[in-house]
């Protein structure tokens, strides 16, 4: 600690510091109040030393702009040691895990055990069934309830031939169970994980005048389940295992990139614990869990009386963004929150409708608190790799659409919950908003002052109040479905664009050129992934998935009839969503999501222009979209739009800094090998011979092409003649492909799995023949190392033992050398050959395994194939 005293400490944290002139700039950014931008600025100093072997790699977030000095992150390391000469040609790249709160395993009573210590046994005993008779009793009613999803009609005629079968048998017996509402009340009395619901009654007590009216006086009930039974059960659920972390973390990929993949490799958690750590180091040791809420406004209770209920979610932000995306019991309800009705003349009334939220703040809070303990002092949890640890709880973040931000964050309408923007001026962003500066704010302004100039209702105290640590505007994210698809694809660019042909073409033109597009909308062929729309986008009840699907073709349905600013406005945004939905962002995907933003803002300014907006874009939900990349840094999990700013490591090359290097984490950079595979079962009613095979389907150069394809695949001299293919042929319908879709809703890593279909009848109608994409060359990006083609069979041979899965392609030709300048989709056409025939070949459905090739495999398009690539085509 010799290198330590020579510094100048900072009088407000301790913090020490080479030189005057940087503790000056430290005590001006970190411990000071921004008033031109009402920004308090809450950077988190570095934390201090701890005796632990975890202190030699930690990240420090002094100043997250630029990267930091090998002095503040080798912490305990000698002075020699942290003046090493840098490795510049050796990037970090892993995982790097917090020094303090880093999820130590433990015994029952919270004694830390050594490295590599057993785990113990689970509580439950091996030979417990109950509420069922015996372990053959669990699995028939497992069998009967979940695998066969037998009707109760059927269940009852079992159990009665059971019966009867053991009278025949003279055993004495009757069957294992005596109807189906037995085998329902069985599964129903399981008490294994299942934490009950309870009843409270919330009032507002004091705060309710004398003459205040009936809605005011009533206590009202809140069915709520205990939230800490609820994380118990989610902590020790053995699902989770290897898909959980058990301390926040800082990870780069193999170019020394930071990259964000789950809420732990955020932002936000790392500083959380820096804080923990700071108030209480006696938790070094502790697995940090954060928590996370959402709520909406979807009614589960109407015309019951006079109250409605909101659901109330939880989750955890250590499972992976794969598991919750699954529901494995990753996000439950654990309330339904009273909203309270009243009759039509209160419907405007000031003093109901902050009732309303005083009502809705009480009740969450009351809900939570069996969490408070937990979140001053670690609680002994079992995990889910079956060690126990020592758990500190924390308010993370908290989901929810506009209307519900403003609610829990207390503040006024047309506002921004996250920035201090002015509603008429939403173009750009205002100051952060924060716990202390609002509270600063509250105790120095008149409640007129704060309403009009900050947007805040001082009436309501946010419920994070009642809880340590916990900051509502910094736990506030976007809703991507409401916000941004539903909100500003669906409310905004659809139906702006609609008004933009109303003011440009009149209003005939307008009808006859929305017709047109709805048409094209309606002719989307068939095909995984993609949503038909058979009448066009003319539907009246707009739900999360028919905007999620209507982005996929809407492009290019538009391009056409509108001018390019508009069409590169839409393309623009589609890209924005595409972005941040992608399963893990590294630093290279913030600068894109950056770009098409700024792109989006410029573009949309024809709507502007054309009179459809004259006032501009003072829009809440456009609005958020300009906070989505510092949120993504910080929470960067379940709604794809929850991360702070970056921490930096530096490369260096002292060792001890490398043994911090998680390298078994070093795989998760891989991206994992796409697959295709071909239906389990052939098709039947097909000729079993290449050449009948041929005349059947109407294909003559199948055999030729097949022979050259085998040819090609024995690596054969050019000069000798091409093999004869005698083996019966299989003829299959599909094929399934396995491949990495980064923007598409997928599993673990981000891999995805689609059907590829080829069939002559599809639905007892029409034939259907997918498109897919055929990797030829993985050095080249996107579409430049593809092929198009659809595929006209999916067939099989064998020669000399081994077994060929093969498709017939017909080739698809890009047209010019990129993609299209406004959609940023590229156009295909049908590949001809010289006599204006179109192009076939024979492709391996899954070549990567080849020495002779080792490129290329089929796989069926993505979402970002969709925006830049192309639209599958039909005959």
């Amino acid at each position: 600690m010799a290198k330590f005293l020579d510094r100048l400490p900072c009088p407000y944290c301790g913090m020490n510091f080479k030189s005057q002139r940087g503790r000056t700039k430290h005590i001006r950014t970190i411990h000071s109040y921004d008033h031109d931008d009402h920004i308090c600025n809450d950077r988190v100093p570095a934390s201090p030393q701890a005796d632990s072997d975890f202190n030699d790699a930690r990240p420090d977030f002094e100043d997250e702009s630029q990267d930091f000095s090998a002095d503040t992150y080798l912490g305990d390391h000698d002075a020699d040691a942290a003046h090493a000469e840098p490795d510049h040609d050796r990037p970090i790249y892993g995982k790097i895990e917090h020094p303090y709160l880093f999820g130590r395993p433990c015994d029952a009573q919270g004694n830390p055990l050594p490295p590599g210590a057993a785990c113990p046994p689970r509580g439950t005993a091996d030979d417990d069934w109950s509420p069922f008779t015996n372990q053959a009793d669990f699995l028939l009613a497992d069998f009967l309830f979940r695998k066969v999803e037998m009707s109760g009609s059927d269940i009852d005629f079992l159990m009665e031939l059971w019966a009867f079968k053991m009278q025949q048998l003279g055993e004495g017996a009757s069957s294992p169970f005596i109807s189906h509402k037995d085998v329902y009340a069985t599964i129903d009395s399981i008490r294994q994980g299942d934490v009950p619901w309870e009843c409270l009654s919330v009032d507002l007590g004091e705060t309710i005048p004398d003459d205040a009216p009936s809605w005011a006086e009533r206590s009202y009930q809140v069915w709520y389940r205990n939230p800490d039974a609820v994380i118990k059960n989610m902590l020790d659920n053995p699902d989770f295992h290897q898909q959980f972390d058990y301390a926040p973390h800082v990870s780069k990929d193999r170019r020394g990139q930071r990259k964000w993949q789950n809420f732990m490799s955020g932002n936000y958690a790392w500083r959380q614990c820096d804080k923990i750590y700071n108030e209480d180091p006696s938790t070094e040791g502790a697995m940090y869990v954060g928590i996370i809420l959402g709520s909406d406004k979807t009614t589960v209770s109407v015309a019951t009386g006079n109250v409605e209920y909101h659901p109330l979610y939880l989750s955890i932000g250590n499972p992976h963004n794969g598991v919750r995306r699954a529901h494995r019991n990753a996000v439950t309800p654990i309330g339904f929150l009273a909203i309270p009705k009243a009759e039509r003349k209160y419907d405007d009334d000031v003093a109901f409708r902050k009732f309303k939220r005083q009502l809705y703040h009480a009740s969450i809070s009351a809900i939570l608190q069996p969490l408070k303990p937990g979140m001053e002092t670690p609680l002994i949890r079992q995990c889910p790799d079956g060690h126990y640890r020592r758990v500190i709880y924390d308010l993370a973040a908290y989901i929810a659409d506009y209307p519900e931000q403003l609610m829990v964050a207390g503040i006024v309408q047309n506002w921004c919950a996250k920035c201090t923007a002015l509603p008429e001026h939403l173009d750009g962003v205002g100051g952060r908003r924060t716990r202390e500066f609002m509270h600063t704010l509250v105790d120095t302004l008149s409640s007129g002052l704060l309403w009009d100039q900050y947007g805040i209702d001082s009436d309501i105290v946010p419920f994070t109040y009642d809880f340590p640590r916990a900051d509502i505007y910094a736990m506030l994210t976007p809703d991507l479905l409401h916000q941004v698809i539903k909100g500003t694809f669906k409310d905004h660019l659809v139906a702006w664009t609609e008004k933009y042909l109303a003011e440009t073409q009149g209003e005939a033109r307008k009808d006859v050129i929305m017709d047109d597009i709805d048409r094209r909308i309606a002719a989307v062929p068939a095909f995984t992934g993609l949503r038909r729309f058979p009448q066009g986008r003319r539907f009246k009840q707009w739900t999360g998935d028919d905007s999620k699907a209507l982005m996929k073709v809407f492009l290019p349905a538009i391009a056409e009839y509108v001018p390019p600013q508009l069409v590169q406005c839409v393309a623009a945004f589609l890209d924005f969503c595409y972005l941040v939905r992608r399963h893990e962002i590294g630093e290279d995907t913030l600068t894109q999501i950056e770009e098409a933003l700024a792109r989006f803002h410029a573009a949309r300014e024809i709507f502007r222009d054309s009179g459809v907006r004259p006032t501009g874009f003072s829009l809440p939900r456009q609005h958020a979209l300009v906070h989505y990349t510092r949120l993504i840094q910080e929470y960067d999990f379940v709604a794809r739009g929850m991360l702070p700013t970056s921490v930096s490591i530096p490369s260096c090359g002292h060792d001890g800094l490398r043994k911090a290097v998680d390298e078994e984490a070093i795989d998760e950079d891989i991206v994992p090998e796409a697959r295709v595979e071909m239906a389990r079962r052939r098709q039947r009613g097909y000729p079993r011979v290449l050449q009948d095979l041929a005349a059947y389907i109407s294909e003559p150069s199948l055999p030729a092409l097949a022979r050259q394809f085998l040819h090609d695949q024995m690596a054969l001299d050019i000069s000798m003649p091409l093999p004869e293919i005698i083996s019966p042929i299989s003829v299959f319908h599909s094929a399934s492909a396995t491949f990495y879709a980064p923007s598409d809703l997928s599993g673990t890593h981000g891999v995805r799995r689609e059907i590829i279909r080829s069939t002559p009848l599809w639905r007892r109608k029409d034939p259907r023949c997918d498109c897919v994409l055929i990797v030829e060359d993985n050095d080249k990006p996107g579409m430049r190392g593809m092929i198009v083609g659809r595929v006209k069979l999916f067939f099989s041979f064998s020669h000399e033992g081994q077994v060929y899965p093969c498709a017939l392609i017909e080739r698809f030709s890009r047209v010019g050398r990129g993609p299209d300048p406004n959609t940023g989709m590229w156009k295909v056409k049908p590949l001809l050959d010289r006599q204006k025939n179109r192009v076939q070949t024979v492709e391996h459905l899954d070549d990567s395994d080849k020495e002779n090739l080792g490129k290329r495999r089929l796989r069926s398009p993505t979402l970002e194939d969709g925006v830049q690539g192309f639209s599958p085509v039909k005959k």
